[in-house]
């Protein structure tokens, strides 16, 4: 212990004399471990801890199976059917999107709420910070009338204040009481939702009506000993026996999907968290490697005294722990600084990521990562200090001590160690490069897809109507044109719409339908967004009018029902062009489908993100609503108003004159659509973002490490450079002699690089739009342009080496 600590002493005394070696090892190795621990953190936090419930294992959630859609939602028979047909799952909860107006305060206000069954805190094993949470017999019709906060809306939205644990609030003009608050690491399954209420089946007029929507997510817990596989075999036998009695409401559902829980929350973000812990790992082993190639000129630096210490009885063995408990010190150092910074990187990591990760709330430092940053820190110790420690030990006393420097076959083999660890760097750079440009491309062709309407200059905003007030389609069609006839006056106002649902806002509605006087077999019916929407709405939102006619102001409840359908439907469906008036028999409501006709043709829309295949679009006038689907309007209806600038005195006026329409009428969203597109490329523009700097810290590394190569070689050779000089070589010469040097290190590093490249692209994959992992382009790009950063950052140790003065070389020889 004592000789430890001997070493110890002695490693700082070393550091503290070459204090700027120490200051550039410690800024590399923090920055390094910094970001690494950061995404280590995230990586940890989302994917490697368990989920916050009882036995994560047995969860699983449960999805319906169709022939278009693996993972499509249940209707309110189909829930109660498992939860009391199953012999598998121990509980079965369902729970549902709700949009609520929170009023009885200074203005009424739209929150994003969910309803979900009474028993789906007991099932995940959730237990309230205060209060409690729901019991099973909350669902019953005459106890629902209780509410459960969010973590996030009790601190936000009511000050985190305890009492509000027993205080009514006014939800959709009834009265909730608050019972509990959930954990802050919980957050309900749709993480924006700021609160829950009881689902209570048997009070939903739709609990007996087979036909009627699909609008539940359902998790379950396995028995005991039950696999998943049993489990669906079990549901898929409930499923076979609704087909037989129920028969066409059921032509479509084939069976169930049960995904393990944990899959169906961080699945679809696994790979791309891994990608981002590889490029950050990659950078670190890349400043590693410099670390070592400077670690080595600063032992050769130091192998006359290491020398003498060998002549005085200094084994080799305790030189090399020496030189190796320095690195651990740098190392240790470096990573203390890094894990302060960490703390600051993860928040920043979530702030670029603009969209809230899964379990997002759970991302933090905790001992797990701090044994990483302290794991990390001891590899960097013995990355960048074994070769320096091992080439250090092996100093020949003799020669060392006859001569002030290092001999031509010490300098060679120094140089050539430091050529293996630039030839490295530019390997790994490459990687990373090749990633980062793909992404890049991948980002502008994203960009340029178009997205069938124009989102300049508009204003968008959320309303919910209060249910009591606007019970039939008649109440919601008054009341959109009096917010139309307000708005179409103000000042500066170029058209005003709205719509069920806003394109990029991320909801979603579909529904089946077959074309009248075709057959209907199952085979025959299709899948199209639904969207109603006002008059105006077209052409506030500038999406073009191909064929027929716009809705219009004799579109009432009591006249012909009508439709208007995009153009992939019409050219699908009626290559022939005779679309206008045809009638389409259409599935949005709880009784069957209807016949409507197809009075007109627009453009397509990019309805979820610009990166999702061609759909059908089926658009219903608002004031045709089917009385089944009134409800879904009050809950929640997208208005946008297009100005001739951007006008921020648009949405103030908006807002006041929803107000003397209706007070209790709630608004929330209040957004541009531009912010909706920004908002849907969000994830891919974090993506960049962060490959792009790991790209560039990388870049820059490679490109220091080869100049500190081509400068060695330089100051090896400038007594060889002398004598050339002398014999009559032209500056040029040895001009391309050094720059020669640096372009055989970067050579070697692009084929081992290129070889990386196309193996560790493929994880890429699934993150391309457009493009392939092997794209020409960007190799050849890549490739060209780490070639020219090396050959400029070669070229100013090759100019020096052009000016060495052959008298003065010869004479220090």
């Amino acid at each position: 212990m004592g000789s430890l600590w001997r070493n110890v002493r002695y490693g700082a005394r070393s550091l503290q004399r070459d204090r700027g070696f120490a200051l550039v090892a410690i800024i590399t190795l923090a920055l390094g471990i910094c970001a690494t621990t950061a995404v280590f953190s995230v990586v940890n936090s989302v994917l490697l801890r368990p989920l916050p419930f009882t036995n994560p294992d047995e969860l699983v959630w449960v999805w319906s199976r169709r022939p278009d859609n693996n993972k499509a939602p249940l209707n309110l028979p189909d829930f109660l059917d498992y939860r009391e047909q199953n012999q598998t799952l121990a509980e079965i909860a369902a729970f549902s999107n709700f949009g609520v107006s929170l009023s009885g305060t200074e203005k009424t206000d739209r929150l994003q709420a969910m309803r979900v069954s009474a028993n789906l805190f007991q099932l995940l094993g959730v237990n309230a910070s205060y209060g409690r949470l729901f019991v099973p017999q909350d669902d019953n019709p005459d106890q629902r009338h209780v509410v459960v906060l969010s973590h996030n809306s009790w601190q936000q939205r009511f000050a985190g204040e305890p009492q509000i644990v027993g205080k009514t609030l006014i939800l959709n003009g009834e009265g909730f009481q608050v019972v509990g608050i959930l954990p802050f690491n919980y957050s309900l399954p749709n993480p924006d939702a700021e609160l829950a209420i009881p689902l209570a089946p048997e009070a939903d007029p739709l609990r007996t009506v087979r036909s009627s929507v699909n609008f539940l997510r359902a998790i379950g817990r396995l028995k005991t000993s039950v696999t998943r596989a049993q489990a669906e075999a079990d549901l898929n036998s409930i499923v076979a026996r609704q087909r037989q009695q129920y028969g066409d409401s059921y032509s479509k559902k084939i069976g169930t999907n049960l995904v393990p829980l944990y899959e169906e929350l961080v699945g679809q973000v696994r790979t791309g968290l891994l990608a981002l812990l590889g490029a950050v790992a990659l950078v670190l082993l890349i400043g590693c490697s410099n670390l070592a190639a400077l670690s080595l000129a600063r032992a050769a630096k130091r192998y006359q005294e290491i020398a003498i210490k060998k002549a005085i009885g200094a084994t080799s063995a305790r030189l090399a722990t020496e030189l190796l408990i320095e690195s651990l010190l740098l190392a240790l150092i470096g990573g203390a600084f890094g894990l302060l910074l960490a703390n600051g990187a993860v928040r920043t990591l979530l702030w670029l990521s603009a969209t809230p990760l899964p379990r997002y709330q759970e991302i933090a430092l905790d001992l797990r990562a701090l044994g990483f940053a302290v794991g990390v820190s001891a590899l960097c110790a013995v990355a960048f200090g074994i070769l320096p420690a091992w080439q250090g030990s092996r100093a020949e006393m003799n020669s060392t001590l006859r001569a002030s420097s290092r001999g031509v076959g010490d300098g060679a083999r120094l140089n050539r160690w430091r050529s293996i660890l630039a030839i490295g760097e530019v390997g790994l750079c490459f990687v990373l490069l090749i990633g980062a440009g793909l992404m890049i491309q991948s980002f502008m062709r994203v960009q340029a897809v178009q997205s069938g309407f124009d989102p300049a200059n508009t204003m968008t905003a959320r309303l919910s109507l209060p249910k009591s007030k606007y019970q039939n389609r008649t109440d919601v069609s008054l009341f959109a044109n009096k917010v139309s006839q307000a708005i179409e006056g103000l000042p500066g106002v170029q058209g005003v719409g709205a719509v069920s649902i806003l394109p990029m806002s991320g909801g979603g509605n579909t529904i089946e339908f077959s074309v009248a006087g075709r057959a209907t077999s199952t085979r025959d019916k299709y899948t199209a967004n639904y969207r109603l929407a006002t008059p105006g709405y077209f052409s506030a939102m500038k999406i073009p009018l191909l064929r027929g006619r716009d809705f219009d102001e004799h579109d009432q409840s009591d006249s012909p029902p009508v439709a208007l359908v995009n153009e992939a439907m019409a050219r699908r469906l009626f290559p022939q062009g005779d679309v206008i008036g045809t009638r389409v028999n259409v599935d949005d409501n709880n009784t069957g489908p209807r016949p409507i006709e197809i009075a007109g043709v627009v453009g397509n829309v990019k309805q979820r993100n610009l990166e999702s295949e061609e759909a059908f679009d089926i658009y219903i006038p608002m004031a045709q609503v089917h009385e089944d689907n009134v409800e879904g309007l009050t809950n929640s209806q997208y208005w946008v108003v297009r100005g001739q600038a951007d006008d921020r005195q648009i949405e103030k006026a908006f807002t006041a004159e929803v107000q003397k329409i209706d007070r209790e009428a709630a608004m929330s969203n209040t957004r541009t659509l531009e912010e909706y597109l920004s908002e849907s490329i969000a994830p891919r523009r974090f993506s960049l973002r962060i490959l792009t700097i790991f790209s560039t810290a990388a870049l820059l590394l490679a490109v220091t490490g080869i100049y500190g190569v081509v400068s060695y070689t330089v100051t090896q050779r400038t007594p060889e450079i002398g004598i050339r000089l002398a014999l009559g070589a032209r500056r040029t010469q040895v001009f391309r002699l050094i720059l020669g040097q640096g372009l055989k290190v970067v050579s070697f590093g692009l084929t081992f690089g290129l070889l990386g490249a196309l193996a560790l692209t493929r994880v890429l994959r699934g993150f391309l739009f457009g493009i392939t992992p092997s794209d020409p382009m960007t190799f050849v790009f890549v490739t060209l342009t780490l070639i020219l950063i090396t050959l400029a950052a070669c070229s100013i140790p090759a100019r020096r080496a052009t000016k060495v003065d052959p008298l003065i070389a010869l004479r220090n020889e």
